[in-house]
Formats: structure tokens, C-alpha cells, sequence
């Protein structure tokens, strides 16, 4: 345990995406003030080989395989779907310090092309000869995701944190090597470089909650995945919604980004302006999936006139092409710049032959990570995201506010209704329906959640598929933090009903009953959590969580006795989130007055109803309080390990 909390040395093979692309050992960097606090710091032997990086593209295609549908037609017989060619035999080259434009119409694959860039399709669907770089075959998507910093079209970030929490703790999951104060220059240093040090301690903000300028918010995308450094930054659609002045600022950070650090940008593009087109190396003009430019503004000029047209004053060359696209699909000149530049052979100065092993697998497979790195690893991930969530919760009023006052409104609004009940017959059977409406308010008051729950979903799959930390730390992560938040909000809901109703004094029994009410509440916690990973938005997800509570209640054994359920349905009622609580609940305000009398005949003094007879009428003869809570917490345990299931299935499989 003591190595768990002990920070691991580091080793030169801990993370490969350190190993193989560290920062340039350039002379603009070694001068920098901020260069030491803005890149990993590996071993000096391996930092003086790394001196520039080559891209290589070579005959890239992609086809859409259709989804096996079956058609009924009584008509004509259905035809099978087509698999649908998305990038035909797609080459280029680039190198440091090139900004590379991907441009064309809408629905030419520009975006395809950066998602199989940067890694973000399935293993099988990757062709391991398409993509090398510095003339090393990447071998699978993973390898690629490692190296490459990919910002995708749509800013998934978390709008309850400032702009520099934001950055801070994507420096903690991407650079747990580093020291906090390592991190802590990093992120100064990258705010600076984005121009954000004015809006740094700012909300980021959505749609409900104001927050920073949509460029702003696109230069924070941009950072979270510089963060770590990559040698190769692939943007799709950067300026897409921005006003011509952020979309200006955005290429000229991405210059300075390209000339400063020596990194490779490849990007997709929307009818750049003019002032844009100065800062761009190359441009990759798609048309139908295939290459029809591949080289510099002048030489796309030049093209332009060999075939006859003159470009208007009003139009820059890039603008025009999209007008004559055709014409320059059947010029047959698609490849006259494509692949000059891949005859000169690259110096392989990036890795020495002894390190060659990480080369070979991206993964960290050269070395196996001891265990006293990865437990330490582990608790570090957990860490960081419990106060994350922490700050999230505390600063999502309407979920803090919400549940709280629900609690205390639920609480005291049932301990007046059901003030003082007596202890007769009535009361038996007030006590009962106060329990399963309690029951019934518990489990539907954390459908408020979900809207939250799906807000994070979008950030923990780009996160997680990007390496930043493990599944399993967010799931332990989440639980953690809320188990003390709903312990509270039970407890404010437990104390005035328990108290204001009269059920059974004895501080024992109330204990438990608080203690059930918490387990309820975790309960319904995790099936949330659960049917938010399951489901794709917030009205399906509601309708979906609204079902299954119903029918659990159902088959609870309040309304239809265990005897009377139709046997194919009788698994509902094992299943239930209800019947193990209401249970316990019973069990614990009857089971120490069992031999009570709760009804007397009208005249002479037999008893009718005694505690065991309200009991057994439920079939609890035997005081299983302490086995209902054992499945409770069977139930609250299991919703979220397959929470954890469906998210990490997902996260494998995101393009985001």
C-alpha cells in the first residue's frame, strides 16, 4: 500500500507518446523561457535525436460499409445497400512547420480523412500501410491516437469550469509525470501562447450558462489537446461558426503554434479569407474523395490559368477552385505535386536504434509499467476527477439547490400530511403507504441528474478515448463524491418524517431508516447513471428511466401480491428497487413490536393485529433487514459496473 502512495519513478518507457514525440530540439525552443515548462521531459539522450517530423499519406482509401437492413416489399424485390467509397487512394506529405488545408465541398471526406489521421476509427477499418511518420508505418488507430492531437468540430468541455481549471485538468490526466508545479507553468505558458489570459478565470460556458466568445471557447478546445504537446495537431473545421476576426486570431495562433514549436497542422476548411490563406504551406483540395490539388497557393494559381480561367478580384484562388472543382477533377493534373517530396529520403535522426522497441508498439509494451506506477497512476485519476466533480456539483446550483430543498420540501411536506400516525389499525395501513410513496419519491427525484450526466458523457468519451484517464477512475471518481452529497441529502429528508410521523422511537430503528433511505437514494443514483450511458438524449433517457420505475413499482408487491403475479412476470419482482427497501423499512418499524397489538376487537379485549401479523401478511416472518441491505447494495454495485461496461465500450469505439 505504501507503494500506491508513493510517487513511481519514472523510466525512459512510461509513456510512449513521450518517448517518440517529444518537443523538437530546436533553437527557437532551447532559448524559450517557457520551453522547459511547455513539453515533456525525457531523458537527454533520447531529447537531442529528435530534430524534425515527416507525415506520409500514401494511397488512403475509406469505404463506408451499410448497415444489414432487412426491407419488406411485396412490390419488387429489395435491393442491397451499397458500401459507399468515401476516400479513393488519398496521398500527401508534410512536414514541421507546415500548416496543411484540407479543403473542398461539403461531403468530399475532409473530415473522414482527419478522423483516420488521428486515429478515430475501428482497427478494422484501418489500413496499416496508409499512414507513416518520419517513414515508420503506424501499425493501428492507437498509436496514432497517442501522437496525435486531434480538436474535433464540436468544443466538448465542461461549462461549469473556468477556463483555466479547464486546461489544469487536462494537464493533471495528460501529464501525471510532471510536478504540480510543472503543470501549473505549463498551463500559464499555454494560456499566454492563446491569448486566453484575460478570460482565464471565466466560466466556459454553453448555452444556458454565459461564458467566454465562441473563438475564445475554440482556442480552449485547441489547448486542451495541446496540452501534452503532439507533434501532429489535426483540427477539423476550426473557424467553422466564427466570425472572421476569431477565425483570423485561431490560424494566426495556429502559425505561431506551427513556427514556434515545430509541429505539423493539418486542418479542414470553409471559405477561408484572404488574410488566412497567407499563413497556409499546402493545400489538399478534395473532390469525390479524391485529390485534385496537392501543393501551394501559387501553384493552385498557376493550375488555374493552365486550364483558361482568370480568377475574379472578388474571389481568392481557393474560393474559385470550389466554383471549377469539376474541371479540375478531369484536368488529370490531380498528382503533379502530390509526390515530389517523398523521394527524399528522412534522415531517421527522431529515434536511436536502441530505443527502436518503442517504435514498434505505441502502447507501452516495451516495458511493463511496475505495479507500484500504475496503483499510484490510479489514485492520481481519482483524485483529480473527485474534484472535478466536486467543483461541478457544487457549481450546478440548479442540481445542489434542487435536491436539497426536495429533500427538506419531501421531508417535511410527508411528516405533515402524515402527522402522529396512530397506532391502530388505520395507522398500519397509513404507515404502508407512507413508505412506498417515500419509496416512490426517492427513486424519481434523481431524474434531475441526467441532464447532467449526458452534459459529461460527450467530455468523458473525448477524454477517455484520448487516454486522459480510465473509465473505471470515473465511475469510482463519481461514487465516491456522491456518497457523502446523498448521505446529506437523506439525511434532510429522513429526519423530519422519521420524527414528525411518530415511527418507531428507538434511535436504533432510526439509524437504520436513515441508513435505507441513503442506500434508496444511491440506489437510484446509480440506475440513472446507468440508463444515462444507455440512452442517446435527455427525452429518450427520461422516458426510459420513468418506464423502468414504473414497472418496478408495479411488481414491487404494493399493489399485486407475490401470489398473484403472472408467473412470466415474476422475475420483476426479484428485481424490483422497490420490494427490498419497502421490505427493510417494515421490518425495521415492526419487527421490535411484533408482539404488540395494533387492533382490538370492538368489545372484549382480543387482539387482531399484532406486528407479526402485519409482517407475515408480506411474507417477512424472519428479520431479513440486514439481507434486503445486502442486495441494495448488490443492486447499487451492479448498475454501476455496467455503467462502466457500456461507457468503456463506447469510449473504444468514439470518433470524438
Amino acid at each position: 500500500m505504501a507503494a500506491c502512495l508513493n510517487p513511481p519513478r519514472l523510466s525512459s518507457t512510461e509513456d510512449d507518446s513521450v518517448i517518440l514525440f517529444s518537443t523538437s530540439n530546436s533553437p527557437q525552443d532551447s532559448i524559450s523561457p517557457s520551453s522547459s515548462s511547455f513539453h515533456h521531459s525525457p531523458p537527454p539522450s533520447l531529447h537531442q535525436f529528435r530534430t524534425a517530423y515527416k507525415l506520409s499519406v500514401r494511397n488512403l482509401s475509406y469505404t463506408l460499409q451499410p448497415y444489414k437492413t432487412t426491407s419488406f416489399s411485396f412490390c419488387h424485390q429489395s435491393k442491397t445497400p451499397e458500401p459507399l467509397n468515401i476516400l479513393n487512394s488519398i496521398s500527401f506529405v508534410t512536414r514541421s512547420s507546415e500548416i496543411v488545408v484540407v479543403a473542398g465541398p461539403s461531403g468530399t471526406g475532409k473530415s473522414t480523412l482527419l478522423r483516420i489521421m488521428a486515429g478515430r476509427v475501428k482497427d478494422e477499418e484501418f489500413d496499416p500501410r496508409s499512414i507513416s511518420i518520419n517513414d515508420l508505418p503506424m501499425t493501428s488507430p492507437a498509436q496514432l491516437r497517442k501522437i496525435c492531437g486531434f480538436v474535433a468540430q464540436e468544443d466538448n468541455l465542461l461549462p461549469m469550469l473556468t477556463v483555466r481549471e479547464t486546461l489544469l485538468f487536462s494537464a493533471k490526466f495528460r501529464l501525471k509525470e510532471m510536478t504540480p508545479k510543472d503543470r501549473e507553468l505549463r498551463v500559464e505558458s499555454l494560456l499566454q501562447e492563446l491569448g486566453l489570459l484575460h478570460v482565464a478565470h471565466s466560466f466556459v460556458g454553453d448555452e444556458e450558462n454565459r461564458g467566454i466568445s465562441g473563438g475564445e471557447r475554440k482556442r480552449v478546445s485547441i489547448g486542451v489537446d495541446m496540452i501534452h504537446n503532439p507533434p501532429i495537431l489535426l483540427l477539423d473545421e476550426p473557424t467553422s461558426g466564427l466570425d472572421s476576426t476569431s477565425a483570423l486570431q485561431v490560424i494566426e495562433l495556429l502559425s505561431s503554434i506551427v513556427k514556434a514549436k515545430q509541429r505539423i497542422v493539418v486542418l479542414s476548411i470553409h471559405q477561408p479569407s484572404y488574410r488566412i490563406l497567407q499563413y497556409v504551406s499546402k493545400f489538399l483540395i478534395l473532390s469525390h474523395g479524391s485529390v485534385v490539388h496537392n501543393g501551394s497557393l501559387e501553384q493552385l494559381e498557376e493550375t488555374i490559368s493552365k486550364l483558361g480561367f482568370q480568377i475574379p478580384t472578388q474571389l481568392n484562388a481557393l474560393e474559385f477552385s470550389m466554383e471549377i472543382i469539376r474541371r479540375l477533377e478531369d484536368s488529370g493534373s490531380m498528382y503533379e505535386t502530390s509526390i515530389i517530396e517523398e523521394k527524399e529520403p528522412f534522415p531517421h535522426l527522431m529515434w536511436p536504434e536502441e530505443e527502436n522497441c518503442g517504435i514498434q508498439i505505441a502502447q507501452s509494451q516495451c516495458t511493463k509499467e511496475s505495479f507500484s506506477s500504475l496503483c499510484y497512476a490510479y489514485l492520481i485519476e481519482i483524485l483529480f476527477l473527485c474534484s472535478r466533480f466536486w467543483k461541478i456539483i457544487y457549481r450546478t446550483k440548479q442540481l445542489f439547490l434542487a435536491r436539497t430543498l426536495q429533500a427538506l420540501v419531501g421531508g417535511f411536506g410527508l411528516g405533515s400530511v402524515y402527522v402522529k400516525i396512530g397506532r391502530d389499525e388505520g395507522g398500519v395501513a397509513e404507515r404502508l403507504g407512507l413508505f412506498a410513496f417515500s419509496l416512490s419519491f426517492l427513486l424519481s427525484s434523481t431524474v434531475e441528474a441526467l441532464p447532467i450526466y449526458l452534459q459529461e458523457r460527450s467530455v468523458l468519451m473525448k477524454e477517455a478515448s484520448r487516454g486522459a484517464y480510465r473509465i473505471s477512475s470515473y465511475m469510482i471518481a463519481n461514487t465516491f463524491v456522491f456518497l457523502p452529497f446523498l448521505f446529506v441529502v437523506s439525511t434532510l429528508f429522513a429526519v423530519p418524517v422519521y420524527w414528525l410521523v411518530g415511527l418507531n422511537p428507538s434511535l436504533s430503528a432510526f439509524t437504520f431508516f436513515t441508513f435505507v433511505v441513503w442506500l434508496i437514494v444511491l440506489m437510484a443514483s446509480s440506475l440513472v447513471l446507468f440508463l444515462s450511458a444507455v440512452s442517446p438524449d435527455f427525452i429518450s433517457g427520461n422516458s426510459l428511466i420513468c418506464t423502468v420505475l414504473g414497472a418496478f413499482f408495479l411488481f414491487s408487491g404494493y399493489f399485486i401480491p407475490k401470489e398473484s403475479i403472472p408467473k412470466y412476470w415474476l422475475f420483476m419482482y426479484y428485481v424490483s428497487l422497490y420490494r427490498y427497501p419497502l421490505d427493510a423499512l417494515l421490518t425495521n418499524e415492526y419487527w421490535n413490536v411484533r408482539n404488540e397489538c395494533f387492533s382490538h376487537q370492538i368489545e372484549g379485549s382480543q387482539c387482531l393485529i399484532t406486528g407479526f401479523d402485519v409482517l407475515k401478511s408480506r411474507g417477512l416472518e424472519r428479520d431479513n433487514r440486514w439481507m434486503n441491505v445486502g442486495i441494495m447494495l448488490g443492486f447499487f454495485v451492479l448498475y454501476r459496473v455496467l455503467c462502466w461496461i457500456i461507457l468503456a465500450r463506447k469510449a473504444s469505439k468514439t470518433t470524438i
